[in-house]
Order: structure tokens, then C-alpha cells, then sequence
């Protein structure tokens, strides 16, 4: 299935949001669920692409029969308007084949490759892992880089190689080095996303094409206008959305984690995605109460509920 937003300057989109993965009250996976909170993103948050089985999304404790499933609920419910990325790197190379595979089987429209994480290979290990997997579907690829979670950047030079790739033509950085994504950009025509929502117009100022964010999960309209200023000329414009949305970013991000704090303030929106899987827990009620005001002072308008 071809993407329905993709353009040669933003591959995957430009406005994408790495979804969480709705739960029952039980645990069990409530793929109703997904399907209308892919459709509140896409329709009523401006997103043009989703990241389905992200770490957002709780990948490590979804079973590969669950990611499956989901996709092709999400693509079901939205793959006509937003591109669907899947989320199928993990830290063997041969399961994320299989991921790819299945994920390529399912509707996806490209896939988001994680470093691989706790093992530490070296660089002509993650240059072997990206194009082994890249060589496995027809699937467009954008490749995760996040040393703070996973332990091993994609160095400078490895990215410059992993882009002589046919399908390898985006990153999502998570790295914060602005400088060297710079030098990538020049050196190849790696396309760059924001992956850390603390820094997504430092990003757009270097040549970035968007974001893959989790505050879009509440504030994804006014990060989409954010994109749109700053593409139309208007600096002060995306810089005053900037201002805007920082306590947003503080509320969400720098708490008790993504999933657990983006599942909080979907709650709080009213746009309940369940809890989450073990080893997560839920958020307290102090954080609960922080994350309000965080909101609210950002901007976002809460349920009445």
C-alpha cells in the first residue's frame, strides 16, 4: 500500500506521533481502542503519520501476534489519510526480519528501526542489522537513533554508509546533536526527524521535516502549526507555539516517562487508552495533579468529565 502523505522532502509525513497501545482494564489489547484513537490523531490532531509499536506504544511487552494485529487495525482505520509506520527494531536481527516481514504483510507503509539495545555492537554490527532488515521487504525505512535508551549511537559515518541504502531514508533522532545530523544532511539525503519533543524546533531550524513526537498525542494540531509556520516563513510564529507547548513537553516528558504520562493525559483529555503492561505502573496522583496543571498551562483544553 503506497503512503498517502508521503512527499520526496518528508517520506513518512511530517506531523507523526509514536502512539501508545490502548489496553482493556485487563491488560488485554483493545484493538476498538486503537482504532479511535488512530482516528482522533489523524482527524482531530492533525497528525498525517502514526508510529504504531513504538517504545511509546509498549513494544517490549506486546507479543509479535499483538503487533500484527494492531497494525492492521490502525491501517484498517486510518491508512488511507496517514502514513503507518511500524515499529520492528529490536536488538536481533533476525526477529526484526521476521518483524519486518510481518509488518510489510499487515499494510504498513514503512518501518521505524531502532538501534539495536543493550548489546552494544559495534558500528559495522548496527551497519549490518539496518541493511539486513532493510534487505528484507520492500519497505520504506527510517532509522531510530537513541544512545540514551539503547546504549549505542549510529555514528556519523554509519549513517552516511546506511544512506548508499535504496530504502534507508530517514532518521529519527533521539540523539540531540544537531551538529552531526547537520553533517548527515549535507553528506546524504537522509531526511531528519525530531524524535525528542524537547527539541523539535531547534530541529526544524537545521532542516529537519518534522517530528515524531509524544506530546502530539494532546498538543499534535499545534505542533502540525508549528511545522507550517516555520515552512511559510514565520520564525516568531513557530517560536511563540515553541513557548507555548514547553510546559506541555515538561508535563509529559520529564515525569514519570512517555507512555505512562501520554496514557495520563489522554485520560485527562478524555480519550482513555487504558493502562499499561508491567514493568510500567501507573501514574500517582501527585504526578497526575502536576501533569494538569502542565496542560493546562500549555494550552490543551481537558475533558469536562
Amino acid at each position: 500500500m503506497a503512503s498517502p502523505t508521503r512527499t520526496p522532502d518528508a517520506p513518512f509525513g511530517r506531523m507523526l506521533t509514536a502512539m501508545v497501545t490502548p489496553f482493556t482494564p485487563d491488560g488485554a489489547l483493545d484493538y476498538d481502542g486503537a482504532q479511535r484513537l488512530a482516528a482522533y490523531l489523524v482527524d482531530e490532531q492533525r497528525n498525517d503519520g502514526l508510529i504504531v509499536s513504538g517504545t511509546t506504544g509498549e513494544s517490549p511487552v506486546t507479543s509479535d501476534e499483538e503487533k500484527e494485529r494492531l497494525l492492521r487495525a490502525v491501517v484498517e482505520a486510518v491508512g488511507d489519510r496517514a502514513t503507518v509506520v511500524a515499529g520492528a527494531g529490536t536488538y536481533d536481527t533476525h526477529h526484526s526480519i521476521e518483524l519486518a516481514r510481518r509488518s510489510e504483510r499487515a499494510g504498513a507503509h514503512g518501518l521505524l528501526l531502532v538501534t539495536p539495545y543493550y548489546s552494544k555492537p559495534p558500528q559495522e554490527g548496527v551497519y549490518r542489522h539496518f541493511t539486513a532488515i532493510a534487505d528484507a521487504t520492500g519497505l520504506p525505512v527510517m532509522l531510530y537513533d537513541i544512545p540514551g535508551r539503547t546504549g549505542t549511537p549510529i555514528a556519523t559515518e554509519t549513517l552516511i554508509r546506511l544512506a548508499q541504502h535504496e530504502r534507508i531514508i530517514a532518521v529519527k533522532d533521539a540523539k540531540g546533536d544537531l551538529f552531526a545530523g547537520s553533517q548527515v544532511m549535507v553528506a546524504t539525503d537522509l531526511v531528519y526527524y525530531s524524535g525528542d519533543d524537547t527539541l523539535n524546533l531547534p530541529w526544524l531550524s537545521v532542516g529537519a521535516a518534522g517530528f515524531v513526537s509524544v506530546i502530539g498525542h494532546v498538543a499534535g494540531a499545534v505542533l502540525a502549526q508549528m511545522i507550517e509556520r516555520r515552512l511559510a516563513g514565520d520564525p516568531a510564529g513557530a517560536l511563540a507555539l515553541h513557548r507555548q507547548l514547553l510546559p506541555v513537553v515538561d508535563g509529559i516528558m520529564m515525569r514519570a516517562g512517555g507512555a505512562i504520562m501520554s496514557k495520563a493525559a489522554l485520560n485527562l483529555v478524555g480519550r482513555a487508552a487504558g493502562p499499561v503492561r508491567p514493568p510500567l505502573v501507573e501514574a500517582t496522583q501527585e504526578q497526575i495533579a502536576e501533569l494538569r496543571a502542565c496542560l493546562v498551562a500549555g494550552g490543551v483544553k481537558l475533558s469536562d468529565i
